[in-house]
C-alpha cells in the first residue's frame, strides 16, 4: 500500500489540473474496482466542478460542487496520469516501470479548466485494489472509512503532549502504537521505522515508557513527534518513496528511498554517527521492522 507521503505527493501533482476544473465526461470502464462503484457514478460527476482536492490519511478527497466528495484510494497498484494535447501522458524517468496498458485504465476524467484548456486524468490499476466512492460532505466524518481515524501526523496536533495522551498506560510495543490508525492516521511501516531510528527508540519498547508518572511527555516523546513530522516532510519533498508501483501524478519518481537509514537495510552498518551497530530485521504483527539494536533502546 502507498504510505502517506506517496498519497500527499499524488495529491499535489493532481491539484493544479483537477482543482477548479469542470468534469465534462467520465469514462467508467468497469463496474467495480476493489468495491462496486456507487450508483450513477459517472453521471453524478459529469457537468460538475471539483473545487478542492485534499487528503485524509491515505485517502484523496475531491470536493464536488454538488456537495458530494469524490473519495479515492490507490490500493496497491493504482496510479494517476495526466494527459493533454501538449504533453506526453507519462513524463519523467522511471526506476520501476508504470502500467501504461490501456486495459487497466479503469476511470478517465475529462476536464476543462476555467480558461478552456482540456486535459484528462486517467486512473490505472492493474491489481484493482484501489477504489472510488461518492459521499455527501456532511456524512463524511461518520462514514466507516473515516470515523475511527486518528489525528493527522502532519497537522498541528502532533507533539509530545499528544503522544503522551495517546500512549499513557499503553504496554503495546511502540511501533504497533504508532501504526494504530485509530491513534495516528496515515503512518505506515517505512516511515515509522525511519522516525524511530532518528529518535534512537526501540520499536519493541512499550509505548507507555514515553510518558512520565504524572502523564507528561518525556524528552524522547518530544523528539519522536518532531522526527515523525520531519521524516514525512523529507519524503514528501523527495516525492514519496516510490516503492514498486507508486510515482508522482506526473510520472516522475521520488528518490527518498535512497536515503532510508534502516528500512530494508538489514545487515548494513548503522548510519548513526559513532554507532558500531548493524541494522537488524524483526517481525512485528506480520510486518518487517528494521532497526539498530545498538543505538535504538
Amino acid at each position: 500500500m502507498p504510505e502517506l507521503p506517496e498519497v500527499e505527493t499524488v495529491k499535489r501533482g493532481l491539484a493544479p489540473t483537477f482543482e477548479g476544473a469542470l468534469i465534462t465526461k467520465v469514462d467508467q470502464n468497469r463496474p467495480d474496482l476493489r468495491f462496486q462503484f456507487p450508483v450513477d457514478f459517472a453521471n453524478r460527476l459529469t457537468g460538475r466542478r471539483l473545487t478542492v482536492l485534499s487528503r485524509r490519511s491515505k485517502y484523496l478527497l475531491g470536493d464536488i460542487d454538488s456537495g458530494d466528495v469524490l473519495v479515492m484510494h490507490l490500493g496497491m497498484s493504482g496510479s494517476f496520469r495526466i494527459e493533454n494535447d501538449l504533453a506526453d501522458a507519462t513524463p519523467g524517468s522511471f526506476v520501476h516501470a508504470r502500467s501504461k496498458d490501456p486495459k487497466h485504465d479503469h476511470v478517465v476524467f475529462h476536464l476543462e479548466s476555467a480558461d478552456g484548456a482540456r486535459a484528462r486524468i486517467v486512473y490505472n490499476d492493474p491489481r484493482r485494489f484501489g477504489f472510488m466512492d461518492l459521499i455527501a460532505r456532511p456524512a463524511l466524518a461518520e462514514h466507516p472509512f473515516f470515523r475511527d481515524l486518528g489525528l493527522e501526523p502532519l497537522g498541528n496536533d502532533l507533539g509530545g503532549e499528544t503522544l503522551a495522551r495517546l500512549f499513557n498506560g499503553r504496554k503495546t510495543p511502540l511501533k504497533a502504537a504508532l501504526l494504530n490508525q485509530k491513534l495516528i492516521a496515515g503512518l505506515g511501516n517505512i516511515y515509522v521505522c525511519e522516525a524511530l531510528w532518528r529518535t534512537g527508540l526501540s520499536p519493541e519498547r512499550a509505548a507507555g515508557t514515553l510518558v512520565t508518572r504524572t502523564g507528561r511527555p518525556t524528552k524522547k516523546a518530544e523528539e519522536l513527534a518532531a522526527n515523525i513530522r520531519a521524516t514525512l516532510e523529507d519524503a514528501i519533498r523527495a516525492g514519496g518513496s516510490s516503492l514498486r508501483d507508486h510515482t508522482q501524478a506526473d510520472g516522475t519518481l521520488g528518490y527518498f528511498q535512497h536515503s532510508f537509514a534502516v528500512y530494508d537495510r538489514e545487515g548494513e552498518s548503522c548510519r548513526t554517527p559513532g554507532c558500531t551497530g548493524t541494522v537488524a530485521r524483526l517481525v512485528q504483527s506480520n510486518r518487517s521492522t528494521f532497526h539498530c539494536p545498538a543505538c535504538q533502546t
